[in-house]
């Protein structure tokens, strides 16, 4: 991501969110992102994830620009190498935990079992979201974002509903999953206690972005 700008209208005027940010994540690396509410964290993730364009600046993935391709490109680039791990999970409500992954992105029923033994859910393949707890529903959702071929992972406060023995190990599902399969991983987070499982830490604040 090189010199990306993003403003919103606040009332008459324009409050500039993201203030010519600057970030490189190499393959093989996993990037925290700190920073109070509502410092751009989000926003930069959503940019990085090509859910949301900049006004300024560019993106590139695997090497190759994407800032200015359209709209149905990143639709198939989001598909093919970015996986998403949301804050709010977003999984499909009429789908099963084992679904999610099986129906939706063709995953094999054997990696995906094995998957969810390894992040403690093994109990919940034929479950619906409604009947999951929070931070199972998390994990569904971190075994969304691994089950597929993405090179890149962005992660929006995976461990948000998760207790502390349990985030750390999330952490490093992530970790060993962009060191071991070379892939680049990105996540926002307010927890301290995993900081030290991240390669590099930057922090968020008044729309600039600094090594922390």
């Amino acid at each position: 991501m090189s010199g990306i700008v993003k403003s919103y209208a606040d009332g008459e005027e324009q409050r500039c969110v993201l203030e010519y940010v600057d970030l490189s994540v190499g393959a093989g690396e996993l990037v925290a992102i700190v920073g109070p509410s509502g410092s751009g964290k989000s926003t930069l993730l959503n940019i990085a994830g090509m859910m949301l364009s900049p006004d300024e600046g560019d993106v590139a993935i695997c090497e190759r620009a994407v800032s200015r391709l359209p709209q149905r490109a990143w639709t198939k680039l989001r598909r093919e190498q970015i996986g998403f791990i949301f804050q709010n999970h977003q999984l499909l409500p009429y789908l099963t935990a084992e679904e999610q992954l099986t129906v939706m992105l063709g995953a094999d029923r054997n990696a995906t079992r094995e998957l969810f033994k390894e992040l403690g859910i093994a109990n919940a393949i034929y479950k619906h979201p409604a009947q999951l707890s929070g931070g199972e529903r998390q994990r569904v959702a971190i075994a969304r974002a691994f089950a597929t071929n993405a090179r890149l992972i962005l992660a929006d406060e995976p461990t948000a509903s998760l207790d502390s023995e349990r985030d750390r190990q999330v952490v490093q599902m992530i970790r060993q999953e962009a060191h071991q399969r070379n892939k680049a991983a990105v996540m926002v987070t307010h927890d301290q206690r995993v900081l030290d499982l991240v390669d590099r830490v930057f922090r968020m604040e008044d729309g600039k972005l600094t090594a922390a």
